[in-house]
């Protein structure tokens, strides 16, 4: 078992247990979303998320592996320098990444002259993929950009688009083989199509639940195998999902997850705050960004007091 650590749907960190058949469940979705497009010991990847992100951990690392595929390790993506040099040496056919990563390197003059006739598949998840990056990449690139959906809960794939680039805009997709996916409203009842309700999720890349925490698992994963995504969203005619909000507070900044409470634990531990309070905002670049309102306990405080304090205690996105 890997035990794999989340927020989840809360802010208290927990070790997600997926077991060895929930991964290679999720390694066979992948492959076999892609099977028309990639050949075996013939592929080079580029991977620019950290590996420790289940995103790359499943698609990166154990479906390219598999592939027999070369990846590049990108160990800084923020420096777009060292994307394009990895362009420049090797012809990429598969790249991952999220909305700001893409967003960044189209507004890169020098990315805009690599060579990407090699370039078959882009995925991008962890965050919404914005529609104007989708067509610039396209014509960029000449390569479509799916939008994929899943959760550290479920290894992490559970849905994504035609990688023909023939989804629809805005959609998170259909659901990957030998998964269901259901859309339930508040008063526990099926939502109809177009009807908005809780993303909810069956199949055998679903985790054992979480380690050490069964009442958080059973708050998770009904009694008879639906993994609860918190997500709030509906499904098209055609089975296309499309998330509309979400039941947590979580912030979204750049795909990671990052929880109010663990901010404002962090900030009221500043001698000279009374009261704070950390919501999402906007962002062009990352998607959202922590905003901390705060009441002073001395007037003396100042801006930069409180983001040094952050600095040393925070991580960085």
């Amino acid at each position: 078992i890997v035990h794999q650590y989340t927020g989840g749907t809360t802010g208290i960190s927990k070790g997600a247990m997926l077991t060895n058949a929930n991964l290679v469940a999720n390694m066979i979705q992948i492959r076999t979303w892609m099977q028309n497009y990639l050949v075996e010991g013939k592929e080079i990847t580029l991977s620019p998320l950290p590996m420790y992100h289940i995103f790359a951990f499943a698609v990166n690392c154990l479906a390219m592996l598999s592939y027999g595929a070369h990846t590049v390790l990108v160990t800084n993506a923020r420096d777009l320098g060292s994307i394009i040099r990895e362009f420049k040496r090797n012809k990429i056919s598969l790249m991952t990444g999220l909305n700001t990563l893409f967003n960044a390197l189209l507004h890169y003059e020098d990315f805009t002259k690599c060579d990407f006739s090699s370039l078959k598949i882009t995925v991008g998840g962890g965050m919404a993929i914005q529609k104007a990056v989708v067509d610039r990449w396209k014509e960029i690139t000449g390569c479509p950009l799916t939008e994929g959906y899943g959760m550290t809960e479920s290894s992490p794939l559970i849905s994504v688009n035609p990688l023909d680039g023939s989804g629809k805009s805005g959609s998170i997709g259909l659901p990957v083989s030998s998964t269901e996916i259901r859309i339930m409203t508040d008063d526990g009842r099926e939502a109809g199509f177009n009807e908005l309700g809780e993303i909810q999720c069956k199949g055998p890349q679903v985790m054992k639940g979480y380690y050490n925490q069964p009442n958080e698992t059973a708050n998770t994963i009904t009694a008879d195998g639906w993994l609860c995504t918190g997500d709030i969203g509906k499904m098209d005619e055609d089975g296309y999902m499309f998330i509309v909000d979400r039941k947590k507070d979580m912030i979204l900044v750049s795909g990671f997850n990052v929880f109010p409470n663990e901010i404002e634990n962090v900030v009221v531990m500043h001698p000279k705050v009374l009261e704070a309070a950390a919501v999402g905002v906007s962002d062009e670049k990352s998607g959202e960004v922590v905003k901390v309102l705060i009441v002073k306990k001395d007037t003396s405080f100042t801006k930069e007091e409180i983001i040094a304090h952050c600095r040393s205690n925070l991580t960085g996105y």
